[in-house]
């Protein structure tokens, strides 16, 4: 029943912006110019093609490779040209659906709910003959147990996350953890404390990641480190803890009904989200990323996470920094408009963002109205003015900027808008936010080349996410901010 009231609650949340995307931007600003920076561009899909694309990687030559949720996967040459003039080859069938794609020694890598599976063409005729699975040391029985992959690390492992059970317990091996899967197949346990991870991946730094959804302990999405001997916040996998002997159970269970900031005290090994996504704000069920290395061929946001979201058919950006040890950081809106519910993001060779997705029939709402898309991201050139990277400081933020801003707007104060809020951390569903603050900001100083602001506070909220406004800012030219709203995820105050 309080599941229920819970869903039903954030559906009624969530009709508005279903009825038309210019509702967004409200939330996200003038973000109706987007396409003059980054046009979508569609992907035609053949209606001889049975897809409902998922995951993605690129192979060696340049082609682009879809996984399916039926368990295909396509070969696509063309899907970069301008216009695309795509042609679908199938190179493989009859897995279960694929939620990750990795090409790894002239083979494919992929993953789906119960295993990892090594699928390689071994006569050449592009067409896989040959099936092995790489590991399958998990339990799976049933479809809320999905099972997300990262691409190689630096060692060749895949981390992969595997999701609860029916989505808030765990009835099988494993279910809640992520787990590291060696070259040779080894699979090894990292951390526990998951619940229904939509993606993996690694930052700018090579640390591993994983996109978490709200619900049960989880007051709204977020990305969390996969630090390895961590507990990540969800209690229902510490059944697994007598078969991963490497990593040592915490002494006790968080408290319901609480805050992170009480109970990551308490639980020395409970690790907090390193960016919470606030509740539509910032997606809803926010699903696959990755890092932007395009040596600038898609703008000014190299070193940044770049996410989909499946209910709003959005992209949204976000950075990390370690502090005391600790990864936190802040996202930001990027674009919206999608087609279809976006399962997945990838970077082309060309430094273009390939968004796939699909909708379901599990009666998760969907704001784009296509039952499945293939699109593609191209930059123009055009550099937008945009908050391009907050970082903390012991006594406040630098708010660093793709243009030079205004001086004599940003050294004001009033021009500024923040709050902070954070969420009870309790097995319900979801949280409302809550414990506001309006922080006073004591002085705004621009950077001589105008780039940057130091903002100074006379306090900052540990485990709050502090909710910035810079609708007032303008660039050196006049221009209002793309989008104007940031969102910075508060772990630790740094020391000096």
């Amino acid at each position: 029943m309080v599941i229920t009231r819970h869903i039903a609650i954030a559906a009624l949340a969530l009709a508005p912006l279903l009825r038309g995307a210019e509702d967004l931007g409200e939330m996200w600003g003038t973000a109706a110019e987007e396409a003059k920076y980054y046009p979508i561009t569609n992907i035609p899909i053949p209606p001889t093609v049975p897809m409902r694309p998922g995951r993605l990687e690129f192979l060696p030559d340049g082609r682009l490779a879809v996984g399916t949720r039926r368990g295909d996967i396509y070969f696509v040459k063309g899907a970069l040209d301008s216009p695309p003039q795509p042609q679908f080859h199938l190179f493989a069938t009859g897995q279960d659906e694929i939620f990750s794609l990795a090409w790894r020694d002239g083979a494919m890598l992929a993953t789906t709910f119960g295993e990892v599976t090594r699928i390689s063409d071994t006569d050449g005729d592009e067409v896989a003959d040959r099936y092995d699975t790489l590991t399958s040391n998990w339990g799976y029985a049933e479809g809320h147990e999905f099972a997300f992959a990262s691409k190689p690390d630096a060692d060749g492992n895949l981390w992969v996350t595997l999701g609860l059970s029916g989505s808030y317990e765990s009835h099988n091996l494993f279910r809640g953890w992520a787990v590291k899967v060696t070259p040779a197949g080894k699979m090894i346990p990292v951390c526990s404390g998951l619940r229904s991870p939509g993606g993996t991946g690694a930052n700018a730094q090579g640390a591993m990641f994983a996109i978490e959804s709200q619900g049960p302990w989880n007051g709204c999405c977020s990305l969390k480190h996969l630090k390895e001997g961590a507990f990540l916040g969800h209690p229902a996998s510490y059944n697994w803890y007598p078969f991963a002997p490497n990593v040592k159970a915490p002494a006790q269970k968080p408290n319901s009904d609480s805050r992170m900031a009480v109970e990551k005290r308490r639980v020395p090994e409970l690790v907090p989200p390193a960016v919470l996504f606030p509740y539509i704000k910032m997606g809803r069920s926010i699903s696959g990323f990755r890092l932007a290395q395009t040596g600038g061929k898609f703008g000014p946001f190299d070193g940044q996470l770049f996410l989909g979201d499946y209910s709003l058919s959005i992209i949204m950006r976000a950075t990390t920094e370690q502090v005391n040890g600790v990864w936190q950081g802040a996202c930001y809106p990027f674009r919206e408009g999608l087609a279809t519910g976006i399962m997945n993001v990838e970077f082309s060779p060309r430094g273009q963002l390939i968004a796939a997705g699909f909708t379901t029939n599990r009666q998760w709402p969907v704001r784009g109205t296509e039952p499945f898309a293939l699109q593609r991201l191209d930059w123009t050139g055009l550099v937008s003015f945009e908050v391009k990277e907050i970082n903390i400081r012991k006594d406040g933020f630098i708010v660093t900027f793709t243009k030079p801003v205004n001086a004599a707007i940003a050294s004001k104060i009033e021009n500024y808008a923040l709050t902070t809020y954070t969420h009870i951390y309790h097995g319900a569903y979801g949280s409302p936010e809550v414990d506001h603050t309006e922080p006073r900001i004591l002085s705004a100083t621009p950077a001589a080349d105008g780039l940057s602001v130091r903002l100074r506070l006379e306090k900052i909220t540990e485990d709050h996410i502090h909710d910035f406004d810079f609708s007032k800012i303008t660039s050196q030219q006049n221009e209002l901010l793309l989008h104007r709203k940031a969102y910075y995820t508060v772990n630790e105050i740094p020391h000096d």
